[in-house]
């Protein structure tokens, strides 16, 4: 008789429910049908890269310490989405919720974001939290872990807006551990 315990498939599992909520974040709804999202995962190396990512900007740039808290906990993650996106003004009229009088005026200055390409983003981030909220795999929104992100260039040069969502399946969510001091001190090690 086989017998599989659940620790054994775990990762397949945590692998699967990714896989769907990547494809949740790229059928989510976009601005007029346009869609500048990056999708990728992360598996444990990956992890480990953006972690020490996170910790050496945490030092560098003397970060807050919740940098470093992250870095400790997401490697509790057996996998880490990313999603990103890019900046194109929609063309939209009348708009100028990103500040400007009109996309014209914001292509001036193409780093700065399209209000609409950020709510994509968090539209498509939404429909992925889902998905893992409907499978009951633990997932935290972290934007430290975008910033890791941007800084490596995992999602390309056009990337401009990355989070990261690291996934888990253990008997309490790693990713809501909030012990400053003993993460900080972790992190040190």
């Amino acid at each position: 008789m086989n017998i599989y315990y659940e620790q054994d498939l775990r990762e397949e599992s945590i692998f699967a429910v990714a896989r769907e909520m990547m494809t949740a974040a790229r059928t989510a709804p976009k601005a007029k049908g346009v869609d500048n999202l990056v999708v990728a995962l992360l598996k444990k190396d990956g992890i480990a890269a953006v972690s020490d990512t996170l910790k050496t900007m945490a030092r560098r740039d003397k970060l807050p310490d919740f940098f470093l808290r992250d870095a400790v906990n997401i490697l509790s993650a057996q996998a880490l989405v990313l999603f990103g996106t890019k900046i194109m003004s929609m063309g939209l009229h009348p708009c100028g919720m990103c500040g400007f009088a009109d996309c014209a005026e914001k292509n001036k200055h193409p780093k700065h974001p399209c209000v609409l390409n950020t709510g994509d983003l968090g539209i498509a981030m939404g429909s992925a939290a889902s998905v893992a909220m409907d499978h009951r795999v633990d997932n935290r929104i972290m934007y430290t872990v975008g910033q890791a992100a941007l800084e490596m260039r995992l999602l390309g040069e056009e990337v401009r807006i990355v989070y990261g969502m690291p996934l888990s399946a253990s008997g309490k969510n790693p990713f809501m551990d909030r012990d400053k001091d003993a993460l900080v001190k972790l992190a040190g090690q």
